[in-house]
């Protein structure tokens, strides 16, 4: 896939497209039935099927302390949207100078003269141009005077009805509910990052733990204890998950995400891996000792087993 980072960026000769426009974030299954419907309207139409999307969250800028922390990585974004087959994106910095585009040189500066689109497909809570000045019905008349047509998608809801969403998304993580996230998402929930060292504790009690970097990417779920799988480079072992602040121990502020190994002794520092959460096995406890803190990790290893399908041993 073509990736482009600003609208300059854009041969001259592109198109004519399809575009969708979006933040994409998590590619979720209500993003992919868009890309879907912009592969099958580019092939039916002859067009390059082609994403405009932004390098952070449009709070970023407009309401900081709002912001929103993203479900994957700018890098990971773009390489799910290219397995849907988008042929190219447009990645646009959400900056001061786009914010202050009016609809209209949006749609002339972006869409038409760069991108030089014939069909737009959009989802019904569409807003663009300064302030989110414009919408839908916006969309529609400058398509009108200017000769490209407007496709509406509607929303995916294969979850008791509800619009999936990467505000959902965002709030299932927060609750540890892998189980529907998975569903939305239409794959595992991941985080990658470098192998750090840490307190060492798992190791003194006898559960050595490869600890992410506090800067790593993607999504990282709420506190407390999961089976998953652990990706390091064409490798992929089971593991136990720990997230939190590890409440039995003092003096420990930073939440931290550590993978436990089944049936391995590795040397991780350095690193850079990813963590896939497969399951919720149970909630963040501070111990009474260590005794009871290790008899419960032992049972962590076990529930993982039988969640992944290994021979308990």
């Amino acid at each position: 896939m073509l990736s482009w980072h600003a609208v300059t960026d854009v041969p001259q000769g592109w198109g004519p497209s399809a575009v969708t426009i979006g933040k994409f974030d998590g590619v979720h299954l209500g993003h992919v039935e868009i890309l879907r419907q912009l592969g099958d309207i580019s092939s039916q139409r002859g067009l390059a099927p082609t994403v405009v999307t932004f390098d952070r969250h449009p709070a970023s800028l407009l309401t900081p302390d709002q912001r929103p922390a993203d479900i994957v990585s700018t890098e990971e974004r773009l390489s799910l949207i290219e397995a849907q087959g988008v042929e190219a994106a447009l990645v646009l910095s959400f900056d001061s100078a786009l914010a202050g585009l009016s609809p209209r040189e949006f749609v002339t500066d972006v869409l038409l003269s760069a991108l030089h689109a014939q069909v737009v497909l959009v989802g019904h809570d569409f807003r663009f141009g300064d302030h989110a000045s414009g919408d839908v019905v916006t969309l529609q008349e400058l398509a009108a005077e200017f000769g490209f047509d407007v496709v509406l998608i509607d929303d995916v809801t294969p979850l008791d009805g509800v619009r999936v969403s990467s505000s959902l998304i965002r709030e299932l993580m927060a609750e540890g509910d892998i189980a529907r996230v998975s569903q939305l998402l239409g794959r595992l929930p991941r985080v990658s990052g470098e192998v750090v060292h840490g307190h060492k504790r798992g190791r003194e009690l006898g559960f050595p733990t490869a600890n992410l970097s506090q800067d790593s990417t993607g999504l990282v779920p709420g506190d407390g204890v999961y089976a998953g799988w652990f990706l390091d480079g064409g490798q992929r072992f089971p593991a136990a998950i720990s997230v939190g602040t590890n409440p039995t121990f003092e003096g420990v502020n930073k939440r931290t995400v550590e993978a436990f190994l089944l049936d391995q002794n590795l040397d991780l520092y350095g690193h850079q891996v990813t963590i896939e959460f497969a399951a919720h096995i149970r909630g963040m406890v501070a111990f009474t000792g260590i005794d009871p803190l290790i008899e419960q990790m032992h049972d962590d290893v076990l529930r993982t087993r039988t969640i992944l399908g290994l021979a308990n041993s």
